[in-house]
């Protein structure tokens, strides 16, 4: 997956350029580095939710992490330099001693396996986390409402519209593997970057309905009762996305999001859209047959739900709808020497293989292949792109975003 030819917001898509299509395994043509960085709903992962003063509550200043050693120039560092490497950034976190992240389940992307990794690579930094099922919006809302207290977030993994409209959250960053992540896919002085990413697919369970081939297929009587979304689109990625699939699938595009919620609000007037985030165990239970969001969510859900539910995935043949997760540093940071090694372990060689086995695109395969340091059965064991690939840039994101915000609780309702 190369860098796209066209430049573009990291967090957002690539103006709505195709990109060509690849197979599955082999050297990527089309670069889902281009893609938009878009972010969990509530209950099911990707956020969508309740307010987020939340688990992180707790009232001790954050004054003790300025005075660790090192901490001070931590909190300004905008790479590795400022610690003279990597030794010097272990050490400061580790006198740190703490990392608190928010809104990462552990069942997201193989976040768990991720989180495990660093805690067993740094067993002296203990990881807090906080509100795994918190949106994207709410990751900030939390960060507002703790600064300067200790438990507030010293990361982020957020969505597209919620990175752009709050930069000013966030503190620039660039992690020494910058130069592998194309310049789509990450702000200039490193305020976000994207980390990993995948298409917007269907997940379904066969024994409830039938195998849905188009959109058309959804408002049928098969499915009355049985759509779901992830979250909120006014608030979370996967949501976002869902209505932006059902756009450039149903006559729209990335510049014109209305088909999609034209195409959802049909679905609710026919009985069949579901007002509930999807979670594993609503879709073990059968409350949910059938759910819109990221493919490797879905094939996630497919893997814990076996001897329940044979659950099948499916991207829609047309033009794919894909997107990118990104990550950021809180300005705020009560610990901000472990922030940015987070940042650094997060886009290591490991960790991005980790994505890789959770069925997520790493933001780093292409520079891994060529170096040799992905994992080559699982790189090649992604699903095929679509022949077609678009996603928004940012004043795309911004417009649908506004869009979504007029029109998408009315025609739902």
């Amino acid at each position: 997956m190369p860098a796209p030819s066209t430049a573009y917001c990291p967090d957002c898509r690539h103006n709505g350029v195709e990109l060509p299509a690849h197979s599955a395994g082999g050297p990527r043509a089309d670069s889902m580095e281009d893609i938009v960085f878009t972010k969990r709903i509530a209950t099911a992962g990707i956020a969508a939710a309740v307010a987020l003063t939340l688990g992180l509550a707790g009232c001790s200043s954050a004054s003790t992490a300025s005075s660790t050693s090192g901490a001070a120039d931590a909190a300004t560092a905008t790479n590795l330099d400022a610690f003279g490497g990597l030794a010097g950034l272990e050490a400061a976190a580790k006198a740190e001693g703490a990392l608190n992240v928010i809104a990462l389940p552990r069942d997201w992307a193989n976040y768990g396996a991720v989180l495990d990794a660093f805690a067993a690579k740094y067993p002296d930094i203990t990881i807090n986390e906080a509100t795994p099922d918190a949106s994207s919006a709410e990751e900030i809302q939390a960060a507002k409402n703790l600064a300067g207290q200790d438990t507030a977030p010293d990361v982020f993994d957020v969505g597209a519209a919620v990175a752009l409209a709050n930069t000013d959250q966030f503190a620039p960053y660039q992690v020494a593997t910058w130069s592998d992540i194309p310049d789509a896919l990450k702000e200039a002085s490193g305020l976000w970057v994207g980390d990993y990413g995948g298409y917007m697919a269907i997940g379904y369970d066969p024994a409830a309905v039938p195998a849905p081939t188009s959109l058309k297929d959804l408002l049928g009587s098969a499915y009355k009762g049985k759509i779901a979304i992830n979250g909120d689109p006014t608030q979370a990625g996967a949501a976002f996305a869902a209505v932006g699939m059902a756009a450039v699938q149903n006559g729209g595009s990335v510049d014109d999001f209305q088909p999609g919620i034209d195409f959802f609000s049909e679905l609710n007037k026919a009985g069949n859209f579901l007002k509930i985030d999807p979670t594993p165990a609503t879709i073990a239970s059968g409350e949910t047959p059938v759910v819109f969001d990221w493919d490797y969510l879905n094939v996630g859900y497919g893997k814990g739900l076996q001897g329940q539910r044979d659950w099948k995935v499916v991207l829609l043949p047309g033009t794919g709808y894909a997107g990118y997760y990104n990550q950021a540093v809180s300005k705020d940071a009560p610990h901000p020497a472990a922030a940015r090694l987070w940042q650094e372990f997060l886009y290591s060689d490991e960790a991005q293989n980790l994505w890789l086995a959770g069925g997520a695109r790493p933001v780093r395969a292409d520079a891994m292949a060529a170096a040799g340091t992905i994992d080559k059965t699982l790189f090649a064991a992604l699903p095929a792109s679509p022949d077609k690939t678009v996603v928004p840039d940012a004043a795309q994101a911004a417009a649908a975003s506004a869009l979504l915000g007029q029109k998408w609780a009315a025609a739902v309702q």
